[in-house]
């Protein structure tokens, strides 16, 4: 099975990332896995701290994803899956597509602000060239009706 490779975070172009992955995933028989990383501690000689930030941003992701995982479940019969990493969002997008063979896709959402796409759209395309797997970037303001008409 071909999955489709999503990452969530806290931007609003996630959301338009989330339908796309799920709709294309459920029109072509593929599978979501939701990837969302955590960023490396800078409060690491405060270890106590880092633990229980880790866990509160741990319970965070999930209570997120099981938002995108009812919608998934109930509106395209896709049961997604979630993966949590820690580390550079770059870095830990390329080790997760490198131990899944089943992901044929990263989606990603692009901002719509001035400054550019957002920074994850930036590196990722900056490395595109070298990616074993394609990229779709769906962009930030593209209507609910529009998505579901392209896919």
């Amino acid at each position: 099975m071909r999955k489709f490779l999503v990452v969530l975070d806290d931007t609003r172009e996630c959301l338009n990332a989330m339908r796309f992955a799920a709709l294309r995933a459920a029109h072509t028989g593929g599978g979501v896995t939701i990837l969302s990383i955590i960023p490396p501690e800078e409060y690491q000689h405060w270890m106590g701290v880092a633990d229980l930030m880790r866990a509160e941003a741990r319970e965070r992701i999930e209570a997120h994803f099981e938002v995108f995982a009812k919608w998934m479940r109930d509106r395209q019969g896709i049961n997604p899956e979630l993966v949590i990493r820690e580390g550079d969002p770059v870095a830990e997008i390329l080790a997760q597509v490198k131990e899944d063979p089943e992901i044929g896709i990263l989606v990603l959402g692009a901002g719509t602000e001035k400054s550019g796409p957002g920074p994850l759209v930036t590196q990722m395309s900056r490395n595109s060239g070298n990616l074993p797997i394609p990229i779709t970037i769906v962009p930030g303001d593209m209507s609910k009706e529009r998505l579901e008409s392209i896919t």
